[in-house]
């Protein structure tokens, strides 16, 4: 039996704010300057999804040290000068949070700062405003489960009765690893084939995501057995 519903996590880049195009962008501008050349699915492939430790440790053993915190710092500040700019949420997501009636929260790899930024711009911090949870909070990121496992202890619901939206592949596998349903937006920079797997629902449009999760609930709830009719007694002869 499919536990019903209780609680939607929602990841931030990418799934309700559309940076992840910026991210990119800025990360393979630094890696020419700073000596590490990547193409845009490199950075995807390597970088979208995970938390600045994941990523700085990349470029530290690429790099040194030295270089991933200058590319770090670079990185936030451009990329702060750029949601400034005009950063929007992503196309249907408001729409789609209008329909959602269930509790939500956001797990994201990025910072409780970045969010607030994000998430304050494009007019969604109060939507969640409470209800955030940053990799920062947790011993591990992405792919790891503990970021998800750490928002529904907090949020006080089971795991198994949580679905996740993301999308990445390191955050379809974390929702995997705890025990969740998962939702894989791949309308974003990630292949629809690269989040798919065991459990995931991929989806190409964010409007879509009212119904999906209306189908996931209902798929989840006990159906009602059908009263069976009494045996009808022999006619008298």
């Amino acid at each position: 039996m499919i536990k019903p519903i209780e609680l939607v996590i929602f990841d931030c880049d990418g799934v309700l704010v559309d940076s992840e195009r910026i991210a990119v962008r800025l990360q393979v501008a630094l890696g020419s300057e700073l000596g590490w050349p990547l193409t845009e699915a490199e950075v995807v492939d390597r970088f979208i999804g995970r938390s600045r430790e994941s990523i700085c440790a990349q470029i530290a053993e690429r790099l040194g040290e030295e270089t991933s915190r200058l590319w770090w710092d670079r990185l936030m500040c451009r990329h702060r000068e750029e949601v400034d700019a005009g950063l929007e949420a992503v196309d249907g997501l408001p729409e789609a949070l209008r329909e959602i009636r269930l509790p939500v929260c956001v797990a994201s790899s990025g910072s409780h700062e970045k969010m607030r930024h994000t998430l304050g711009v494009t007019g969604l911090y109060d939507r969640f405003a409470g209800r955030v949870f940053s990799s920062s909070e947790v011993a591990r990121g992405k792919p790891a489960p503990d970021l998800f496992l750490h928002a529904a202890r907090r949020m006080g619901v089971e795991p198994a009765a949580c679905v996740v939206v993301e999308d990445s592949r390191p955050g379809v596998e974390a929702a995997r690893a705890a025990g969740m349903r998962a939702l894989g937006y791949a309308g974003g920079l990630t292949a629809a084939e690269r989040l798919a797997g065991p459990g995931t629902t991929v989806f190409h449009d964010m409007r879509d995501l009212p119904r999906l999760l209306d189908e996931a609930q209902s798929g989840g709830r006990e159906r009602t057995p059908v009263p069976q009719a009494a045996p009808m007694a022999p006619c008298a002869p």
